[in-house]
């Protein structure tokens, strides 16, 4: 077979390799250039030390078996006494230095876990990131593949986050520090092992050939072989492994919502669906996980015969010349000690591939949410050239300019939308369910990234979304969110609750609870409302706030919202279908069907009430 073929073939794969070299250090690189460089530096310098004092007393402890088993075949019981305790030493030492290396690897390990996590939180959580990815993600089902924007849509940042640094921080460390110890090992015992297996001569074709060091160059040959046949009987678990990782974050994730999610299950009696949607979840993972199983057992019925015939190997291959005289049972065990050795060090690849199949299906995940982030911060530089959200302390109206807005499948909702509003002109937005009345708020907040043009608002506002978020937790810090409890007195706390009609509420300011499934819908919103009342906004940007409430409690509700935001000089700005709520606002922006083949789907007319 000719061999051009294969040239591009091979340039393939180790620019591949050297590609991914590259982002695995370029994810590792960070933390040892960190502002925990030093202590960092100085726990790999002391595993490095140590690795370095194991291998020094495996020379030792090789040299000993020369000495004790040839006092053995000498029946010299002097000598013997005397290696016995010398080995006590000596195993002493291996054991304390064995001790401090497990102990400083897995403090590295931590150090480094916490750090790379408080790293990447900090950037999910910054700049709207976990909000944009799940955006993303929504967007990479539409009809263009990317919602028009180019970011990626890593699933489960959440798992990413929590098990798959845990997993490259260990593998990262373990692997390195073994490949280490394999390489200072064959390098430390590869000369003994030339000086103690001697030539090994052959007569072909009347000639006579001597090869020295043979043992060392069959150790040479039997562990490339291995590690041939390994890779290629292991491969396909590099990419079962990522696949592994992910069925199991799905599934993991469709618990947390069937919990997040109970009350509406159960009310729906939703049950029996949840248990077919999470089984056939499971089924993925089971089968995906047993087809992992099927490949290791493959690897380690290789694995294992390679490494029970590397037992005998060297004493049938230095047997000969222990018979014939040449040499002693000390140097036979010597011989066979070495050989291990320098066996083990090379089968490293052979022994280690199940977990570098791993660490690479790891790498692969946290690269590709490495890069979702630099996508994420390319598409916001870009939606910043385009839309502009400024807030500005001096300003008292509302106001935009050319505003438009899309969905993520690319399709125009609203364009070229200037609106302006007065403080004390309460405005309320009506439309058709989809016409993106929600959508229009996200955009004011200034979190919507398919949006364009620019917003300029009143700096002391507040926006109240159809679901509200409360921290599980004491209810003080639930309803004081996303300031800190400390930050009002138990008295303001109460009178918030009072206000916003949650008087039962008012003396469980320190229990705690998962408030968001322990309250009703209209309680929710009463809690919502009751931070509003808490924080004192001058505008209040609210999303159907009170849908859950009856038409007394709205009315008494938006009486004092109203009366709030008029004392600090705002107004409210409210998505909302009952007429009771339409009575408190004075203008409206109303969002109507455009005909087939407009540019957007709505458009948006401003009327008075």
């Amino acid at each position: 077979m000719p061999l051009t073929p294969l040239v591009p073939a091979v340039h393939g794969k180790l620019a591949a390799f050297k590609d991914f070299c590259r982002k695995a250090w370029a994810l590792t690189r960070p933390y040892f250039e960190s502002e925990d460089k030093w202590k960092a530096r100085g726990l790999l310098v002391a595993i490095v030390l140590l690795n370095l004092g194991a291998v020094y007393m495996l020379v030792l402890i090789n040299e000993w078996n020369r000495v004790f088993y040839d006092a053995l075949q000498d029946k010299n019981q002097p000598v013997f006494w005397e290696q016995l305790g010398r080995f006590t030493y000596l195993a002493f030492a291996f054991i304390i230095i064995a001790v401090y290396r497990f102990y400083l690897t897995q403090l590295l390990e931590i150090r480094w876990r916490a750090w790379m996590t408080a790293h990447y939180l900090q950037r999910w959580l910054a700049d709207h990131a976990f909000y944009r990815m799940e955006l993303a993600r929504y967007a990479s089902h539409g009809a263009n593949g990317n919602g028009g924007n180019g970011t990626a849509a890593p699933d489960n940042p959440d798992q990413r986050i929590q098990e798959d640094l845990n997993l490259f921080t260990t593998y990262t460390i373990s692997l390195s520090m073994g490949l280490l110890n394999a390489v200072v090992t064959l390098l430390s015992f590869v000369g003994i092992l030339w000086s103690l297996s001697g030539p090994f001569g052959f007569t072909l074709g009347g000639t006579s050939f001597n090869i020295p060091g043979f043992m060392v160059w069959m150790a040479v040959l039997y562990c490339a072989a291995g590690s041939i046949i390994t890779h290629y009987i292991g491969r396909p678990q590099i990419r079962l492994n990522f696949l592994q990782q992910r069925y199991e974050a799905d599934f993991r994730h469709h618990l947390v919502r069937v919990r997040e999610y109970s009350e509406s299950i159960a009310l729906d009696k939703g049950e029996a669906v949840e248990r077919v949607h999470l089984e056939g979840r499971f089924s993925t993972v089971l089968g995906n996980y047993l087809t992992l199983i099927k490949k290791q057992k493959n690897l380690i019925w290789f694995t294992n015969f390679f490494g029970q015939a590397a037992v005998v190997f060297p004493f049938v291959v230095a047997a000969p010349r222990f018979f014939s005289g040449a040499i002693q049972l000390g140097q036979l065990m010597q011989i066979s000690s070495a050989f291990g050795r320098v066996q083990d060090s090379l089968s490293w690849f052979v022994d280690n591939y199940s977990s570098l199949a791993a660490w690479r299906a790891t790498t692969d995940r946290l690269t590709s949410f490495e890069e979702s982030f630099t996508a994420l911060a390319q598409a916001r530089q870009a939606q910043t050239a385009m839309n502009s959200v400024a807030t500005d302390e001096s300003a008292t109206s509302l106001d935009t300019q050319d505003l438009t807005l899309a969905l993520p499948t690319g399709a125009v909702l609203l364009e070229g939308v200037s609106l302006h509003a007065e403080a004390g002109e309460n405005v309320l937005i009506k439309g058709p369910s989809g016409s993106g009345k929600s959508t229009l708020f996200r955009a004011l907040a200034g979190i919507w990234p398919f949006s364009r043009g620019s917003t300029r608002l009143p700096a002391n506002t507040m926006f109240i979304p159809q679901r509200p978020y409360f921290p599980n937790g004491s209810l003080r810090d639930a309803l004081a969110y996303p300031q800190p409890a400390a930050s009002y007195s138990d008295a303001q706390l109460r009178q918030a609750l009072e206000d916003a009609l949650l008087p039962k509420l008012m003396h469980r300011l320190d229990d705690e609870d998962a408030w968001s499934q322990k309250l009703s819908g209209g309680e929710q919103q009463r809690l919502a409302i009751a931070r509003v009342l808490l924080k004192k906004p001058a505008w209040l940007f609210a999303d159907e706030a009170t849908s859950a409430l009856d038409e007394d409690a709205e009315k008494t509700l938006y009486e004092r919202l109203l009366a709030q935001t008029r004392q600090a000089g705002g107004a409210i700005v409210s998505i909302a279908h009952r007429p009771t709520v339409a009575a408190f606002h004075g203008k409206r922006w109303e969002l109507e069907k455009q005909p087939e083949g407009a540019t957007a789907l709505y458009q948006l007319k401003e009327t008075s009430a």
